[in-house]
Parts: C-alpha cells; sequence; structure tokens
C-alpha cells in the first residue's frame, strides 16, 4: 500500500495537485484527520509493508450519516478527489461516496485477492512468498520427525490463498471455503501418502473454511489412529501480513496508484483501477461491489494429480 501511496503523492503532483492523505482510514476521513503530502514525504516507505496513512474499521462509515461527514470533512478541506487503497469493504464505501457525487478512484489491496476488477490485488504476491516461507521452513521439521503439518492461511472467506500456496508447497491435501471439504477425506489424503512412504504431509487450509485449521484439528484428535502421521497444526494469521513487500507487489502498487492519478487529471471516476492479462484496467465501482471474483477450481484438480 506504501508503493501505492508514493505512486499517488509523485504522479499527482507532477500533474500539478495539491495531494492530502487521510490518516486512520474512513474513520480519519470523517474527523479530518488530514496531511499534506510532498514528495519528500513518501520518501523512503515503498520498502515497508502496511501504510504511512494507517487503516482501520469503520462501523460509523457504513451509514448515509457517516458518509455525509466525511463528505463535509473533505469540502471544509477543499478536496475534490478521493484515491481510495483497500479491498471490498474499502470498495463498496468508495462506491457510495461516489454516488453522493464525489470524485472517487478505488485501487484494488487486499491479501485476499476477492476484488472482482483484477486478476491479481496488492499484497498478494508478498503474502503468498511468506505463507510459502513458512511452509517450507515447517516441512524440513515434518520429515524429520515423519509427521503431517497443517498449515492455516488466512483469505477470509475465499481459498486464493490456500489454494496457491498448497499447489506451491507441495500440499498433500487443501482445504477452501468454495469447496465442501469433509475431514474424512483429508484423512483419507494423509493416510494414503504414510502408506506410500512418504516422510511427510502437508495440509494447507483456508481461514474461512468451514472445517478451519482449528476444526480439522479437533476432528482428528479423535480419530488420530486413521492419518499414519502425527499431527502438528500452524495458524500463520497475521504474519502474512507484516512482510515487506517484493518486487511484484511494489511494481503492481505503483502502477495502480499512478493509473489512479491520470484517471482522475481526466475527469474519469466512479471506477476500480486494476490489473487484468498484465494490463491495467478501469472497472466501475458499481460492477466491483456487485460481483464475486471467481476461483479456478480446475486448479484444486491439479493439485491432487501433484499429490501424488
Amino acid at each position: 500500500m506504501n508503493a501505492a501511496i508514493r505512486a499517488v503523492v509523485r504522479t499527482g503532483i507532477e500533474r500539478g495537485f495539491a495531494v492530502i492523505g487521510v490518516r486512520r482510514g474512513y474513520d480519519g476521513l470523517m474527523e479530518g484527520d488530514f496531511v499534506p503530502l510532498a514528495a519528500r514525504d513518501v520518501g523512503g516507505i515503498i520498502q515497508a509493508g502496511g501504510t504511512v496513512l494507517g487503516s482501520a474499521r469503520s462501523s460509523e462509515f457504513k451509514t448515509e450519516e457517516g458518509r455525509e461527514k466525511g463528505l463535509a470533512a473533505l469540502r471544509n478541506e477543499g478536496i475534490e478527489g478521493l484515491v481510495v487503497i483497500g479491498g471490498n469493504g474499502s470498495q463498496t464505501a468508495a462506491h457510495a461516496l461516489s454516488q453522493m457525487g464525489l470524485a472517487v478512484l478505488g485501487v484494488a489491496s487486499t491479501i485476499d485477492n476477492d476484488v472482482y476488477g483484477s486478476d491479481v490485488t496488492i499484497g498478494v504476491d508478498t503474502a503468498l512468498n511468506i505463507a510459502l516461507e513458512a511452509i517450507d521452513r515447517l516441512k524440513v521439521t515434518a520429515s524429520s520427525h515423519r509427521r503431517a503439518t497443517l498449515v492455516e492461511v488466512m483469505g477470509r472467506e475465499c481459498g486464493y490463498l490456500a489454494l496457491m500456496a498448497g499447489i506451491a508447497g507441495g500440499a498433500e491435501s487443501i482445504v477452501i471455503p468454495e469447496v465442501e471439504t469433509d475431514p474424512e477425506a483429508v484423512a483419507a489424503d494423509l493416510r494414503a501418502a504414510y502408506e506410500r512412504g512418504k516422510p511427510h504431509a502437508l495440509v494447507v487450509v483456508a481461514e474461512g473454511a468451514r472445517y478451519n485449521a482449528t476444526e480439522l484439528a479437533r476432528h482428528f484428535e479423535k480419530h488420530r489412529d486413521r492419518l499414519g502421521f502425527d499431527l502438528r497444526v500452524t495458524i500463520l494469521g497475521h504474519v502474512q501480513r507484516g512482510g515487506s513487500p517484493g518486487v511484484s507487489d511494489r511494481l503492481l502498487a505503483t502502477r495502480l496508484g499512478a493509473a489512479a492519478v491520470d484517471h482522475l487529471a481526466r475527469g474519469e471516476h466512479g471506477l476500480l483501477i486494476g490489473v487484468q492479462k498484465g494490463e491495467v484496467v478501469a472497472t466501475p465501482l458499481g460492477e466491483v461491489v456487485a460481483n464475486r471474483k471467481p476461483l479456478d477450481l480446475g486448479l484444486l484438480e491439479l493439485a491432487r494429480v501433484l499429490a501424488q
């Protein structure tokens, strides 16, 4: 997100705009928590995780009164356009502001990769690499002790991170919210790996699955003999969100942030800036909030084949 902020500030200044940062997300917007941003203010932030402006979930901003309060704060500051860097919740609010007459551009940013209108979103590549590094480290110990490892990754109700980390990490079984999974099917996968003589086995599960890591561990506690392996559980949680962004994320965020400013300069707004087939594209925010991004479930079958 910092790479996107940096791109917005510096391309905005190049276009002749005065650029103002909003601290603490929509809460800060309602409270008028603004800070002028010059080119030097965003120096040295491209390699930092998170966001220098801060972020916060805001229940008040979901109300019309809250959004009116935010618009009033923007008017008082003389702010004419807004770039919103975030995921589905942020873009839903951005669409609402757009419907109220504000010039808004969204930038697709979430490690969940569930925003419609962009093949990949800011943060996904870094989160996957952090998850994969953890998986690789865990497999070393698992192989030494002939264990099965169950790793839970983030993603809310989207199984993208689990699916991709599972394929890249060589998982024997992957559990995602999009496909109902019987714990006994996971047990069968582990048992089959044990009987084939594998020194370890890996299950990657999405946090939003019905049988997440906690539920699977509870089930297997009662049926431990069916696995063959001794089982260990690791929940990565917010470890995935705190890494220094990789090259792909820095470049993606820079391209999307700059494109958002370009659209504002042309008087084009009410759009989400994302990337499709390698090209930067703009999708109406109304389409973004009305559609659910599909997951390629054919990759789940590929993962099954590769696990043999």
